[in-house]
């Protein structure tokens, strides 16, 4: 009996011991406030904002959505097209999350999930940039945690944004796009056409030249001999989800009518056709990466040159195409999150 009470109170004081060292190591875990959202105004929504923007056509509701939590480290994001929407950037929950960067996803007015005016007034780069400083306000971003990011056309306009208002950016990151529409369109049409096959080329020309744009043997040869090559390098079957809901949410208007019918450069009446930056480079002092692919629709070669016009530029060329996010997410992302944390702690060179 007396060995048996002995053993008891040995059972009871290791007990009490481990439930004191659990409690000990509890204390010293400190818990993450990345994905507490508790009493911010944005919590019942889960992080989703309509912004009001003033324009001269009235006050428009544009479509943004916080992803996280971290006062130190906030990414904004620009999609392309004109038109598109923020699900290009569907697969970044997929790695920004585990490093605790803030990203916030954001359709431009007269896309999918924003208001839609129809006023091709307001399709000026010049309307987009101060867009994008509305959003910065309501969203109190600053030049202590602002970091932009702007994919293809939201390249153009993260671009013109930093001309202006550069003073406000922590960090800019210009995703797959080039200075220049010129430059641009020649790469399209000198290089990466002449790699296609001859006689596909050549029906695509034909259809170009007789503006018969919306024959679906147009869209048909595109997609398999062109986009699976230089916009995502995947079967067309394995295409994910959140990069057909863009194309299925493309506001065709408004990219007819920045990009141009032609997916070799900015063609025809396009009021992108002419724009260029190029000479304007170095006047951006901000912390910059360029962020291209070795398949893209633009030229490689060239975002290369651009990081080192800018006063304190970076390059990472990736093996994947315009959406490298996608088709080469290893080196996309490790260059990104390198760059963002390499500016943020004062290392960024």
């Amino acid at each position: 009996m007396k060995h048996l009470t002995a053993l008891t109170l040995i059972i009871v004081l290791t007990a009490m011991s481990c439930t004191s060292n659990q409690k000990e190591n509890n204390t010293n875990v400190k818990e993450s406030a990345y994905f507490d959202y508790s009493n911010s105004d944005d919590q019942v929504t889960g992080g989703i904002k309509m912004i009001p923007i003033e324009t001269p056509k009235g006050t428009f509701n544009v479509y943004t959505k916080r992803m996280g939590n971290n006062p130190k480290m906030r990414v904004l994001l620009l999609h392309g097209g004109p038109g598109g929407t923020h699900e290009e950037f569907g697969n970044f929950e997929g790695y920004l999350p585990n490093e605790e960067i803030e990203y916030i996803y954001y359709d431009q007015l007269d896309s999918y999930y924003s208001d839609k005016p129809n006023d091709s007034t307001l399709w000026t780069t010049e309307h987009y940039v101060e867009e994008v400083e509305q959003v910065r306000k309501a969203l109190n971003l600053n030049k202590d945690n602002f970091y932009l990011l702007g994919q293809s056309w939201g390249g153009i306009l993260a671009m013109e944004y930093a001309l202006k208002y550069q003073d406000n950016l922590k960090g800019l990151i210009i995703c797959n796009m080039m200075a220049s529409a010129p430059a641009y369109t020649r790469y399209a049409n000198e290089v990466l056409g002449p790699q296609m096959d001859p006689e596909v080329l050549k029906e695509i020309m034909d259809m170009e030249a007789n503006n018969d744009f919306d024959n679906p043997r147009y869209s048909e040869l595109l997609m398999t001999h062109y986009y699976t090559k230089h916009i995502l390098r995947m079967p067309l079957e394995k295409w994910p989800k959140s990069i057909n809901l863009l194309f299925e949410h493309l506001n065709p208007n408004i990219y007819v009518y920045m990009q141009g019918h032609s997916e070799f450069g900015m063609t025809g009446n396009a009021t992108l056709k002419n724009w260029d930056v190029s000479n304007r480079l170095k006047e951006i002092k901000v912390p910059t990466l360029m962020l291209g692919g070795k398949y893209d629709t633009m030229d490689p070669k060239y975002m290369e040159w651009m990081a080192t016009e800018v006063q304190n530029g970076r390059s990472v060329i990736t093996n994947g195409s315009h959406c490298s996010q996608f088709d080469d997410p290893e080196n996309f992302f490790t260059g990104l999150i390198t760059f963002i944390k390499d500016v943020d702690s004062g290392d960024f060179q």
